[in-house]
C-alpha cells in the first residue's frame, strides 16, 4: 500500500502546484482576474488525491507489508491466489445496462426512467454482492 500512497502523494503535489501556476497565470494573462472554476477543480483534485493517499498510508501501517512494498522482494513472492472471481456472472452486464439507461435518462431528463433504472441498478448490485452468499449458518 505504500507504493500506492506515494503515487497519490505525487498526484497531490502536482495538482496543488498546477493550481498555483494556473491561478497566477490566469490572474496575469486574462483581463478578468483569476478564473475560479479551473482553480477550484485543481484544488479539489489535489484534496481528493490527498484523501486517498492518506487512507492508503493509514491502511499500510496496519497490515503486513506486501511484496510490492518490500525492496528485497522477488517476483515469486507475489505468486499465488489473488482472490475469487466469478467465472460466469451476468450481474455485471445488468449493472452496465442499468448505468447506461441511467445516463440516457439523465441526458434526456426523464426522471421516471432515472428512478426505474436506479431501482434496477440497486437490484443488480444486490445480485452481484449476494451471488455466492450461502447464509450465516452454512459453510
Amino acid at each position: 500500500m505504500k507504493v500506492e500512497a506515494r503515487i497519490f502523494d505525487i498526484i497531490t503535489g502536482f495538482a496543488f502546484l498546477v493550481a498555483i501556476v494556473y491561478g497566477v497565470m490566469t490572474a496575469y494573462m486574462s483581463g478578468y482576474g483569476v478564473e475560479p472554476v479551473g482553480l477550484v477543480a485543481l484544488i479539489l483534485t489535489g484534496g481528493l488525491s490527498l484523501l486517498a493517499g492518506s487512507y492508503l498510508r493509514f491502511v499500510a501501517r496496519r497490515i503486513e507489508p506486501r511484496p510490492e512494498d518490500r525492496e528485497e522482494a522477488e517476483i515469486s513472492d507475489g505468486a499465488g491466489e489473488l482472490g475469487f472471481f466469478s467465472p460466469g456472472s451476468y450481474w455485471p452486464i445488468a449493472m452496465a445496462a442499468a448505468v447506461a439507461l441511467a445516463g440516457i435518462s439523465l441526458a434526456f431528463f426523464h426522471i421516471w426512467m432515472l428512478i426505474a433504472t436506479l431501482v434496477v441498478l440497486l437490484i443488480a448490485i444486490g445480485g452481484l454482492v449476494f451471488e455466492y452468499h450461502t447464509g450465516p449458518n452454512e459453510e
